[in-house]
């Protein structure tokens, strides 16, 4: 039997006018998706790939660097994540190092010096990576058959999205955690990684190694979307799994909400369909600081890390 593998799209149907039965087939494949994993994979995406293959280079360039010349980009205060390169602390179960970056032009932003491209790199790629958001965006709009332009209406304003540049360190003979399982707290996110592999997705119980594919960005669904919904659509739970022997490198776009957004799930999968809500609502920016604590103030059990679970309504 072959092993279960998340589905691939291809993206350059919604780049014409024509092929509205492509167009059909391709959302009825990402609904299934999102309603089943919470994840997928885009071919023909729109990002250049000679960009897409620098800007991996260049990471694992400035990742090679010394600490001393790492730090040199160390965050600022005020910002509200560490915009610039951070390393999990010794005692995290997390094992890897990043660079974090807000929107071009963003004030929190630390740019490294060396390599000399990396700035211009980095803006470009997230420039990119904003238009295949709000590409995706749509999409998903279509496929929860809401009113046209609907989510592009509420998550206008994109000053809280941001994207890193991740480096994993090879595994040890007694570990191999690179990133502890979870789902993402945004709208939803965007990875390319190297050959290394180690992202897994679970679903059903089970986890599902997400292959790397050359050139394809990897799409997940976050909680946003699924409270939306009233979790027609799945933010599902993954983790990366360091590979032995070598390190991997990857990045990730999170296309987010602005703070003061109110997420509820929307008439349209409750009253209107005799649907009870599945959450309560929240302010974004609350939620967020629930999840930074997370990391800033690990719980000492497993169960009192927040989820998006805390404003599930059981009854």
């Amino acid at each position: 039997m072959a092993a279960e593998t998340i589905p691939t799209v291809d993206l350059s149907l919604f780049f014409k006018e024509s092929d509205e039965e492509g167009k059909k087939m391709a959302m009825e494949e990402i609904s299934q998706a999102c309603s089943q994993y919470g994840f997928f994979q885009l071919i023909n995406h729109g990002v250049p790939l000679d960009l897409m293959r620098r800007a991996l280079h260049l990471s694992r360039e400035f990742f090679s660097y010394p600490d001393e010349e790492k730090i040199k980009s160390s965050p600022g205060s005020g910002a509200p994540l560490p915009a610039g390169y951070s390393r999990q602390p010794a005692h995290s179960p997390d094992k890897n190092e990043y660079l974090l970056m807000f929107p071009p032009g963003s004030s929190f932003n630390t740019y490294p010096q060396n390599p000399p491209q990396i700035k211009e790199t980095l803006e470009e790629m997230f420039s990119y990576l904003v238009k295949t958001g709000q590409l995706v965006e749509d999409i998903l709009n279509q496929c929860l058959g809401l009113p046209p332009n609907f989510l592009r209406e509420f998550n206008h304003y994109r000053s809280w999205d941001f994207m890193t540049a991740l480096h994993y360190f090879p595994s040890s003979e007694t570990e191999n955690n690179g990133l502890t399982e979870h789902e993402d707290g945004n709208c939803i996110t965007f990875v390319f990684q190297d050959d290394a592999g180690g992202l897994e997705v679970r679903k059903d119980g089970k986890w599902i190694p997400v292959t790397p594919l050359p050139d394809t960005l990897v799409v997940n669904v976050g909680d946003v979307i699924q409270v939306l919904s009233n979790k027609k659509f799945k933010s599902a739970t993954h983790r990366v799994v360091r590979p032995k022997g070598k390190s991997r490198y990857s990045y990730a776009f999170f296309y987010s909400l602005q703070g003061d957004k109110w997420v509820e799930p929307l008439p349209q999968f409750t009253d209107e369909i005799g649907e009870r809500p599945k959450y309560r609502g929240f302010f974004y920016k609350d939620y967020q600081a629930l999840r930074m604590r997370n990391k800033t103030h690990p719980p000492s059990r497993p169960e009192d890390v927040i989820h998006i679970t805390h404003y599930a309504i059981t009854s």
